[in-house]
């Protein structure tokens, strides 16, 4: 009966193990982003916006073809009183039609309209175009936020595993410290500290567990994924990675930069709504035909009555009522050439702020990898001295705590780098060029 329980419970632990197995997925970085770009809802919004624009300027466009209408009467009329007043009309009555039927199809062709129609097409198009930028530039935010989840990830991995790690050593030397107390080798007071460095350990574990719940939610949900899912980072993304073409200058944020592409298209759009609202200055000229056939019963048929010609109109009013439009027009199109000043402007700050912080992290990680080789040996001289009897608790207590932040800084500096390369790739427009991705 006991062996029949233990072999029910291991297959039970086996079955929880599949489990937990089957909800950890590693996940590399352009994997990432890829799933990203297909299931977010801020690109799926984006590729909307796209395709409204899209049908809007079809109906613009529309405007430039023929107009046909067709329409069809049929009427019962009631009794009717007929007289007709001519010489030749005969003085019998003249019976009373019961019926009417009309058919019409009507042509008309704009023929010039102020240049409306083109100008207005021009807008549009540009518009279009415009959020297709706008989409390009919300693929790249997006891809960016994933980066930012993705390494962040790392690092809570990467700082949750050295905490367990160096917690392991720390409980080793509780276990020995208890020995050597119950000895009387060391006092009490040395044991205490012993426990309290693996109490603190465990606080920095149980934030660390917390921290990496939090960003593991946040990317689970970016990517469309089950919140149970636990993603596992690849770390050859931070160490494979070449960063050797990072931008340096702020030309190619100015020449790539989809948010800048966009509203240049908006201010193109905008000159092409002056030419639209000037419009109103200039008459309106059509190609008019039509078809006409009518009966009213044993009275009068009309068939093939066919006619074509032009129609001209111009609305007089319009001359002076016109020049508000106008002006408005003109006032939106230079907000939209501030608006690309200003943008011009802080793209500059933002490609430089990138840089440094690119260089800065460079920097720090020299100097971490520095720090991880004396905080190194610094421990080992410590133990050593601290075995042989020179060195008290306190001293191996404070070593060991700064080796652990030394490998900590170490391994997150490397990821700090990736990050603020990609950040940088991001505000020079180079974010999305750097995944090998179709476009969605």
């Amino acid at each position: 009966m006991k062996i029949s329980q233990l072999m029910l419970f291991g297959v039970f632990f086996i079955g929880i193990s599949s489990v937990e197995a089957q909800e950890k997925t590693s996940l590399t970085l352009d994997e990432a982003v890829k799933l990203a770009w297909e299931k977010s809802n801020e690109v799926t919004l984006a590729n909307t916006k796209v395709n409204t624009k899209k049908y809007e300027l079809q109906s613009v466009k529309n405007n430039q073809y023929p107009d046909l209408k067709v329409s069809g009467q049929y009427q019962r009329l009631g009794k009717a009183s007929i007289d007709m007043h001519n010489d030749q009309a005969s003085s019998e009555p003249i019976a009373s039609p019961d019926r009417a039927m009309l058919g019409m199809a009507n042509l008309s062709l704009p023929l010039f309209s102020g240049f409306k129609i083109q100008s207005s097409i021009d807008a549009y198009d540009n518009l279009y175009e415009a959020e297709t930028a706008n989409a390009a530039k919300t693929k790249e935010d997006v891809a960016l936020r994933v980066i930012t989840y993705y390494t962040a990830l790392y690092k809570a991995q990467k700082t949750l595993d050295l905490l367990n790690e160096n917690q392991k050593q720390a409980k080793q030397r509780v276990t020995d410290f208890t020995e050597l107390e119950k000895n009387g080798i060391i006092p009490r007071n040395d044991l205490l500290k012993a426990q309290l460095l693996v109490s603190r350990t465990q606080l920095s574990i149980d934030e660390a567990n917390n921290n990496l719940n939090n960003i593991n939610f946040y990317l689970t949900t970016l990517l469309k994924l089950e919140p149970s899912v636990k993603l596992q980072v690849n770390e050859q993304d931070f160490f494979n990675l070449k960063t050797s073409n990072a931008p340096t200058s702020d030309a190619l944020a100015l020449e790539n930069r989809k948010d800048l592409e966009a509203i240049r298209l908006q201010s193109k759009a905008s000159e092409a709504n002056i030419r639209v609202a000037k419009a109103g200055y200039y008459p309106s000229l059509v190609l008019l035909g039509g078809y006409t056939a009518f009966d009213l019963k044993d009275f009068i048929t009309v068939k093939y009555a066919m006619n074509f010609g032009v129609g001209l109109s111009y609305d007089l009013s319009g001359i002076l009522k016109n020049n508000s439009h106008v002006k408005e027009a003109e006032s939106r199109a230079l907000e939209v050439k501030n608006s690309e000043a200003l943008l011009t402007d802080r793209i500059k700050i933002e490609v430089q702020k990138s840089i440094e912080d690119y260089d800065l992290a460079i920097n720090q990680s020299v100097v971490y990898n520095e720090a991880l080789q004396q905080a190194t040996e610094n421990y080992r001289l410590v133990k050593d001295k601290f075995d042989n009897g020179l060195s008290d608790t306190n001293d191996l207590v404070e070593a060991d705590v700064e080796n652990l932040s030394a490998k900590i800084n170490t391994a997150l500096s490397k990821a700090t780098i990736i990050q603020k390369y990609y950040e940088l790739l991001s505000v020079s427009g180079q974010l999305s060029q750097s995944f090998n991705l179709s476009k969605i």
